[in-house]
C-alpha cells in the first residue's frame, strides 16, 4: 500500500498515512487536539487514533503531555508505530505509546486489553461518524474508519468514562446530527458539556461539533459561539482556526 509522510503544526511533527486507502487525518484531528488545555504533566488517551495525528498534535503543543494512541486496526496501528519511528518525531516519540485495542470492549476485557481504570486526565476521540449509507466505498479500511455503527457513542463514551480520572475531561469531534446520541451517552458520566458548532464559512451550515465535558460534573450544558474556519471566499483559514490547526493555541473550556 502506498503511503505519505505529512507535516503538521508547520513541520513540528510528521505522520505516516496510507495513500488512497484508510483514514487520512487533517483539520478535524487538529481541532480535536486543540481541545486539550493543560499546564504541567498531563496524561491523554486518544481513542481511535488512526496513525496518531491528534495525539501527536497534543504532544507537540504540550511539552509535558504523555499520550496513549488507542487503535483497533492492526494496519493503522502499524502506521502509528511508523509515525513514532520517524526521525522528525524523535523528540515527541518517548512521550507517546501505541496500544492496539478495541475501545468498545468493557469490564475485564477492557482492562485486559490495556485500557485501565481512571488513569487519564484527558480522553479525546474522533470516532467514525458517517452513516453507513452516506458514502459507499470499496475500500474496507476506509469504510471501517468512517462508518458509524449502532450505539457507537454509548460504547466509546462508556470506555472514556472508565479510563478517565474523576474530574478529567472528555473531548470529541463529531457531526451535528449526532448531538442527541452524544448528550445521551454522556448522561451521568460526564457533565458540564460545552458544545461549539463549526462552520466552514459564515454563510454555510455547520459540518462539525466540538464537544468537551468533565467526568462527574453536574454543571449545565453550554452552547458556545460558533467557530468559523474560512472566510466568505477562498480556502485560507481565519486567524483563530489557523492558530488551532497549527498548534499555536488551545480551544480552552470556558469553565
Amino acid at each position: 500500500m502506498n503511503e505519505t509522510v505529512d507535516a503538521f503544526h508547520r513541520g513540528r511533527f510528521h505522520v505516516v498515512q496510507p495513500k488512497g486507502a484508510g483514514h487520512r487525518s487533517g483539520v478535524d484531528a487538529m481541532l480535536l487536539a486543540s481541545l486539550v488545555d493543560a499546564a504541567g504533566p498531563v496524561s491523554v488517551a486518544d481513542l481511535g487514533a488512526g496513525a496518531g495525528a491528534a495525539g501527536l498534535a497534543v504532544a507537540s503543543r504540550l511539552a509535558e503531555a504523555t499520550v496513549l494512541l488507542v487503535e483497533r486496526s492492526s494496519l493503522m496501528a502499524g502506521y502509528a508505530r511508523k509515525t513514532l519511528d520517524l526521525a522528525e518525531n524523535a523528540e515527541l516519540a518517548p512521550r507517546v505509546t501505541v496500544l492496539e485495542a478495541d475501545v468498545t470492549v468493557s469490564g475485564k476485557a477492557r482492562v485486559a486489553a490495556g485500557l485501565l481504570d481512571e488513569v487519564h486526565d484527558h480522553v479525546i476521540m474522533n470516532p467514525p461518524f458517517n452513516d453507513p449509507a452516506d458514502r459507499l466505498t470499496p475500500d474496507a479500511l476506509k469504510a471501517e474508519a468512517h462508518a458509524m455503527s449502532e450505539g457507537l457513542f454509548e460504547s466509546w463514551i462508556r470506555t472514556a468514562c472508565a479510563i478517565t480520572r474523576p474530574g478529567g475531561q472528555l473531548s470529541l469531534i463529531a457531526r451535528p446530527q449526532s448531538i442527541a446520541e452524544i448528550i445521551a451517552a454522556c448522561g451521568r458520566r460526564f457533565g458540564g458539556l460545552e458544545i461549539t458548532v463549526v462552520h466552514p464559512r459564515p454563510s454555510e451550515d455547520a459540518t462539525r461539533l466540538l464537544v468537551t465535558a468533565i467526568k462527574g460534573s453536574r454543571a449545565r450544558l453550554v452552547f458556545r459561539a460558533p467557530l468559523i474556519v474560512h472566510g466568505d471566499e477562498g480556502h485560507a483559514f481565519n486567524r483563530q482556526a489557523d492558530d488551532l490547526n497549527n498548534g499555536r493555541s488551545a480551544y480552552a473550556r470556558r469553565r
